[in-house]
């Protein structure tokens, strides 16, 4: 459950859960030591997910891995050549196909990897070719319907975009894609917004995480994957960004982590609000990322007594 070489770190967040409970506010949801310990476990896989963000930036890429043709392709992997090239538009448009799309447990990228791939190498669905032909991607993913849903591939979104589809509907991926890029807009691209955004958040991070969650309105992209797409942006260096709490309003299950937590209600705006509070002062206080007190909340409550690694 919790590897040999975290045991240091362990404790060390077990003693600052502790003194937390003891002196700022009560934890009744780890009073059990059972609960103790998987809630700290959850806490490091958290961390891990994070700290493979780092490790492949700093390594080098194989190119095949943007390549939509090649078994390779990854796009978290993908984004990172693109942005190393030069080329932010690409490089923030393939980490919102990840997040769109999500990777399967079983089918991995498949789903985005056949999309981006459109017709061959010169139709891809480039942020370039999107951006400016909105109606073309819209026919294309009409007319692919059909073909995606008959050819025995299986093509599945990820665990947090599960309830998403390709069917032409309002809230169907060419919906997605047509108002992200409205948001965006289509002869600006990312470097004026986020310059923008760093500009009206005084170069604060955390104000400018702030104003982008609230002012993306793109179609199925509500709370969680705002902050899912936001924070990679941010961990990837991208957009100088990072949440300045877990943004548990509005979520199901962190909210219900946090209230198991603390102990607390969550109905209701008013009671979200303070376990939002709460679950910031605590995160502060063990000197881990929002994203990792979010993930750890939300995996947490799940099985709180026996730790269970949830992926996909």
């Amino acid at each position: 459950m919790i590897r040999t070489k975290d045991k240091k770190l362990a404790d060390d967040i077990k003693v600052k859960l502790m003194d937390f409970s003891n002196t700022i506010y009560s934890l009744p949801g780890i009073s059990e030591q059972s609960a103790l310990h998987t809630f700290v476990a959850q806490i490091l896989e958290s961390l891990h997910r994070i700290k493979y963000i780092e490790l492949i930036l700093s390594r080098d890429i194989n190119s095949e891995r943007s390549n939509p043709d090649s078994d390779l392709f990854d796009p978290l992997k993908a984004a990172i050549l693109m942005y190393r090239s030069g080329d932010l538009d690409e490089a923030v448009w393939l980490i919102f196909l990840a997040t769109h799309f999500g990777k399967h447990v079983k089918d991995g990228w498949r789903l985005a990897k056949d999309i981006y791939a459109g017709n061959g190498i010169l139709d891809r669905w480039t942020w370039r070719r999107v951006s400016a032909r909105p109606d073309d991607f819209d026919n294309w993913l009409k007319n692919k319907f059909s073909v995606f849903s008959n050819d025995g591939i299986s093509r599945r979104f990820g665990n947090h975009r599960r309830y998403e589809t390709l069917r032409p509907s309002p809230r169907g991926t060419a919906s997605v894609f047509r108002s992200y890029v409205q948001w965006i807009g289509n002869n600006t691209g990312h470097q004026l917004l986020f310059d923008n955004v760093e500009k009206a958040a005084q170069g604060n991070p955390k104000i400018a995480f702030d104003i982008l969650y609230n002012s993306m309105n793109v179609t199925s992209f509500a709370r969680l994957g705002k902050f899912d797409f936001l924070t990679m942006l941010g961990k990837l260096g991208f957009a100088k960004i990072e949440p300045g709490s877990p943004y548990l309003i509005g979520s199901t299950g962190p909210v219900r982590g946090a209230a198991l937590l603390f102990g607390r209600s969550n109905n209701g705006i008013r009671n979200q609000k303070e376990l939002d509070i709460l679950a910031t002062t605590l995160g502060n206080n063990l000197g881990i990322s929002m994203q990792a007190v979010e993930d750890a909340l939300c995996n947490w409550q799940k099985s709180p007594n026996r730790f269970i690694p949830f992926r996909g």
